[in-house]
């Protein structure tokens, strides 16, 4: 069972889709990540999060609880996106807003803020070229604060990922079949 960590809503369960088509990220891995986030920006409160692929919505879920201000859900599905959005309002975890598009689609706009952290979590089978592509949307259309953080879940049999110029790579962490690649947003473009 999938269960808020942390903060307001800490140890309350959350409803998952069903099926195979979406693997919510562990309790364990969630709690080493908001840990990692906390070393690398500090609590969470106040801060902006962006979910993509969000499956589940756990992760940004998770964020809200810790204290920021604002959640962004993005979800192709339509029923997994109303999952999410049922499951923000049980925990009475304010600031949630979910988008039903795919993420390349909602990334080639313009958002009015900039988001402090972004988490990935794509299917596994997606391709290091698109994912490649998601992340310099994300640098290019000026999603990111200037200090951001974007983490990658991915499988661990999976390749690194190719950090576009605008990120630098910052850590990597395993956990099982689950690796966790950290990014940092860079004032300085890389050669």
């Amino acid at each position: 069972m999938t269960r808020i960590v942390a903060g307001t809503a800490g140890g309350r369960a959350l409803r998952s889709p069903t099926g195979v088509q979406t693997r919510p990220t562990s309790n364990r891995v969630r709690e080493a990540l908001f840990s990692a986030l906390e070393a690398a920006v500090g609590p969470m409160q106040g801060l902006r999060f962006l979910d993509l692929f969000a499956g589940s919505g756990a992760v940004g879920l998770e964020a809200l609880s810790r204290g920021a201000s604002t959640a962004v859900f993005v979800e192709q599905d339509q029923r997994t996106a109303a999952l999410i959005r049922d499951n923000a309002v049980e925990l009475r975890l304010g600031g949630a807003t979910v988008v039903t598009d795919s993420v390349a689609h909602h990334l080639s706009r313009t958002y009015p803020s900039r988001f402090d952290v972004a988490f990935c979590d794509p299917p596994y089978v997606l391709g290091g070229e698109e994912l490649t592509e998601v992340i310099e949307l994300l640098v290019g259309r000026e999603w990111l604060a200037a200090d951001a953080v974007v983490v990658l879940e991915r499988s661990s049999r999976g390749p690194a990922p190719i950090w576009p110029p605008g990120m630098l790579a910052t850590r990597q962490r395993r956990y099982g079949d689950t690796t966790l690649w950290y990014g940092r947003r860079s004032a300085d473009p890389a050669p």
